[in-house]
């Protein structure tokens, strides 16, 4: 089955652009991106700081299978509503740097939204590194996630 999250990674630049079509309304899609205990459901991690407002941060841990602890944090440089979020993202001892997240939410109908992520990374080399994981699966499989949460939400 072909993902429902889609990546474009244009050759030679920096960046790659995320989208998604959720069946789901706009308002509870924004939520699950605005609200530690969603976030915590559909990502698999534990919020420990999150300031939805313009200059807020943000920090968030996950537990691998052996026990191991993996933080991740960064700071918002726009947060409106239903509408869109701007912030940085770094993993903590990944060696990827800081990557600059500019997420927007649409209304598609009243019962479907969309969700388009564009990336920018430091290098090219760091973006196709980024790439080279397994990205693309693990971004839609927490999309899977977030969808069937939220569905049983509505």
């Amino acid at each position: 089955m072909e993902p429902k999250t889609k990546i474009h990674a244009e050759d030679g630049k920096q960046e790659l652009q995320i989208t998604r079509a959720f069946d789901i309304p706009l308002e509870l899609l924004f939520k699950a991106y605005s609200e530690p205990h969603l976030i915590e459901q559909w990502m698999g991690t534990k919020v420990l700081k999150l300031e939805n407002k313009r200059h807020g941060s943000w920090q968030f841990e996950t537990t691998d299978p052996k026990g191991n602890k993996h933080g991740f944090n960064g700071t918002i440089h726009e947060f409106i509503q239903n509408e869109k979020i701007t912030r940085t993202f770094e993993m903590d001892n990944a060696g990827f740097g800081v990557q600059l997240e500019f997420l927007e939410f649409e209304t598609l109908t009243d019962k479907t939204s969309q969700l388009t992520m564009h990336v920018v990374y430091r290098s090219v080399a760091i973006r196709d590194q980024i790439l080279q994981l397994p990205f693309a699966q693990g971004i839609n499989m927490a999309h899977n996630r977030l969808e069937k949460i939220l569905t049983q939400l509505k």
